[in-house]
């Protein structure tokens, strides 16, 4: 209850920032509050018997360094999904079924790299040398899609950042699976698996409020300052698409400098020996 409650507030906060400034009581106060219940929920696990998230598996570098790179990696590219359709539906006037299309490399993209291909470079390479290409391609389709014109043309000016976005996403994926549940013991891959899966739908949520939320503020400014609609809505949306990018720079930067492979060498050793030496389960994403 206590951490429901603090996304809601907080994603509810985020919106409502646009209308209220960020430097407003009504959102301090609010954002208070939200972090107030996250501190709550985090001091009920910290002291129940039985708790829902038990913490001690936050111990390991590994995972909480991969749940944070899953939480900014999926802040900055699923909020550029939902704008970008914006985007392409309000500026460029395509309808439904041809923004479904326009998207398609990326699935493509995703499923191609899911047929086994990401799977073989995480076996071959390690996941976190097949995280950082991905990671790296997925900024470098964001930055592209940052600066897609007014009168952009699909193949020369959108193509390149959806096959980018695609292939991107589709190596990194698997590889913040494998890398999570690399430490985790056969007690608690549920546990850590289902926190994988939890972090990237927060990401998603508060990514999605703050890149609206800016994007938004920015047309209006821009309107207000006297131009087009379509300018506007493209200045407020390429403000969005460079935050995403700037996100999965972070989020490379983080891959660096959390998860160089001789941590996770050290990390899964001490794992084996704490367990009278069994293997370590690893768990690979298809």
């Amino acid at each position: 209850m206590l951490l429901v409650s603090a996304l809601m507030l907080g994603v509810y906060t985020i919106v409502e920032a646009g209308c209220y400034s960020w430097g407003s009581a009504h959102t301090l106060s609010l954002g208070a509050v939200a972090l107030a219940l996250w501190g709550g929920f985090v001091w009920r696990q910290a002291s129940a018997q039985n708790p829902l998230i038990s913490l001690r598996v936050f111990r390991s570098r590994t995972l909480t360094g991969a749940n944070v790179i899953q939480v900014l990696m999926v802040a900055g590219i699923f909020g550029t999904f939902f704008l970008g359709a914006l985007y392409m539906q309000r500026v460029l006037r395509y309808d439904a079924i041809e923004v479904g299309l326009a998207f398609l490399p990326v699935a493509l993209g995703i499923a191609a790299m899911s047929l086994g291909f990401a799977a073989r470079l995480i076996n071959r390479f390690g996941g976190q040398a097949t995280l950082l290409p991905g990671l790296v391609l997925l900024a470098g389709g964001l930055a592209l899609f940052s600066r897609s014109p007014v009168h952009a043309q699909y193949v020369s000016d959108l193509l390149p950042a959806m096959v980018l976005i695609g292939i991107g996403a589709g190596l990194a994926f698997p590889s913040l699976m494998t890398l999570a549940m690399s430490t985790a013991t056969p007690e608690d891959s549920g546990l850590v698996s289902g926190l994988v899966n939890t972090t990237q739908q927060v990401g998603g949520a508060l990514g999605l409020a703050v890149l609206a939320t800016l994007s938004a503020t920015q047309s209006n400014s821009a309107r207000a300052d006297g131009h087009s609609v379509a300018d506007s809505l493209i200045s407020g949306y390429h403000l969005a698409f460079t935050i995403g990018a700037g996100l999965v720079i972070a989020a490379i930067v983080l891959t660096a400098v959390l998860l160089r492979p001789e941590t996770q060498a050290a990390v899964n050793s001490e794992a084996v020996l704490e367990h009278d030496r069994e293997p370590v389960y690893v768990q690979q994403a298809a």
